[in-house]
């Protein structure tokens, strides 16, 4: 059975089915089937009106569920934004950008989803549409752990809200086992506000390092004040961090390359103009 429905009233219906799986451009779903067909009946809500752009609201912007990462990429955002929109060219190849949404990357919640952090840096809510209406949860607390979500029987994350922030410069690096097309071994957001040449207002996610994409409120209050960050990272930032030894690295690894990671990516927000 598939549904694909062009009004988010028609769709918010078809989702109360039994065991439907909603999809916003199913790149991770399908790959998963192999040869299978899928034995589950699918909503496809990649032509919902309103599901798709990104928007200007009252108090900052709205990034709609079923929005590819090639059309987020293209819209005119602050600089702020920039390290989404770097997280967003790291989504696979540009066939998957075009097909994959913002929606369906957050919903898979893996551990290297790659708009997770820079999201996290946003202060992002998720918007959550069932037949009982709208809620509005920070993706902080949407995530709940590896391929686990908040979200309830029958409800579709609709849209990403970003509260205004104009100021401040953003970036994002991944250190993968090869540039293009991979799974991250580490990867970091920054978002970073100056004034007289030193930092006031930071924000810092890390991504890969534990079962879901987190904060770093210890570091991002001792930047605060700093004009420079060569060796400011200690241990005792990331000791929230869990990383796990895989095949892409091991966990000593990945705590390990973080460091010059975080201070690679907050210098370049630093030598913005």
């Amino acid at each position: 059975m598939y549904f694909q429905p062009t009004t988010l009233d028609q769709a918010v219906q078809d989702a109360q089915t039994e065991r439907v799986r909603i999809l916003a451009g199913g790149t991770d779903f399908y790959p998963m089937q192999g040869d299978r067909l899928p034995d589950v009946p699918i909503l496809d809500v990649t032509r919902v009106d309103g599901m798709a752009g990104v928007t200007r609201t009252t108090d900052g912007w709205r990034i709609g569920g079923a929005t590819c990462w090639s059309d987020l990429i293209r819209a005119d955002l602050p600089p702020a934004f920039d390290g989404l929109k770097a997280a967003a060219k790291e989504v696979g190849s540009v066939q998957i950008q075009n097909a994959g949404t913002v929606a369906g990357n957050l919903c898979n919640a893996s551990p290297a989803a790659d708009s997770v952090p820079p999201l996290l840096t946003l202060d992002a809510q998720v918007e959550l549409t069932s037949t009982s209406g709208k809620r509005l949860m920070p993706l902080a607390d949407f995530l709940l752990g590896v391929r686990k979500t908040a979200l309830r029987q029958g409800e579709i994350l609709t849209a990403v809200h970003v509260p205004d922030v104009r100021a401040g410069h953003s970036a994002f690096r991944k250190l993968g086992s090869r540039k293009y097309l991979v799974i991250s071994i580490a990867m970091v957001a920054v978002l970073i506000e100056v004034q007289s040449g030193k930092i006031c207002k930071a924000r810092v996610a890390v991504g890969a390092c534990s079962p879901v994409a987190q904060r770093l409120p210890a570091l991002e209050s001792d930047l605060c004040g700093q004009g420079k960050v060569a060796g400011l990272v200690t241990p005792d930032h990331l000791s929230t961090l869990t990383p796990i030894d895989d095949v892409r690295g091991s966990a000593s690894y990945r705590l390990e390359v973080l460091a010059p990671m975080i201070e690679q990516a907050i210098t370049g927000c630093l030598e913005q103009p």
